[in-house]
């Protein structure tokens, strides 16, 4: 073997693995101007009028380009919504790890949680909630479905735990955990879709967090046990 034969070969290795980092960054950073770009088009036009020209046009890439990172605009619809999922998500898991917290300090911790995730990206979380319950979900790739599903189910997860520690130290009433966490998020995504269905008729109206803090203090009150408690 020559004397520089294997360190040539090491840099070759190097040299590779830099020229995939390089293309993976750019492929992502693609990804994103694509998404950013999507949403702008469903935003100005909607889902339905929405076409993959728009948003090629709208990203300054040729329509082929898209089809190399979504297959439709049903995968590029839905992957919006990861990102607001993935920060939903840490938001949560944050409000779990405070320990100083009685459950009903939590709970109320966890409505405000929801309310600035919304805050975050209002487009987004509309169109997720839309999302829920529409045909698009049936026309996802398995590997889309499955991490959405993945994230959503850790959410939910970390809200059944929080009802659950409630009912163990006698401050909520004792139903199933994950029943009343499907109620609390069909709560807050009913009140977001009606408010944001008035504001097509009228864009002075804008009473979402009355609304929302109307119908939370509802909740709190109907899932409180009978007789003092306390406890974290």
């Amino acid at each position: 073997m020559e004397p520089f034969a294997g360190k040539s070969y090491s840099v070759i290795i190097v040299a590779a693995m830099g020229i995939q980092e390089r293309r993976e960054k750019e492929k992502e950073r693609r990804r994103q101007q694509i998404m950013v770009a999507a949403k702008r088009v469903f935003s100005s036009r909607g889902f339905s009028r929405a076409t993959m020209e728009d948003i090629a046009r709208e990203a300054e890439l040729s329509s082929g380009t898209l089809y190399l990172y979504f297959k439709n605009k049903d995968e590029l619809y839905a992957s919006l919504s990861l990102r607001v999922l993935q920060y939903l998500l840490i938001r949560l898991e944050h409000v779990h790890k405070e320990k100083t917290l009685t459950a009903e300090e939590r709970l109320k911790a966890l409505w405000e949680v929801l309310y600035d995730v919304y805050t975050f990206d209002p487009l987004t979380i509309i169109n997720m909630f839309h999302l829920q319950s529409s045909e698009t979900l049936k026309r996802l790739s398995p590997e889309l479905m499955s991490e959405i599903r993945s994230l959503s189910q850790k959410a939910v997860g970390i809200i059944k735990t929080l009802f659950e520690r409630g009912t163990e130290k006698g401050q909520f009433i004792d139903r199933h955990p994950v029943a009343m966490a499907d109620i609390l998020w069909s709560l807050f995504s009913g009140i977001v879709l009606w408010e944001a269905s008035k504001k097509i008729f009228d864009e002075q109206k804008d009473f979402l967090k009355p609304t929302l803090d109307l119908g939370f203090e509802i909740f709190r009150r109907g899932i409180r046990a009978e007789g003092p408690a306390s406890g974290a």
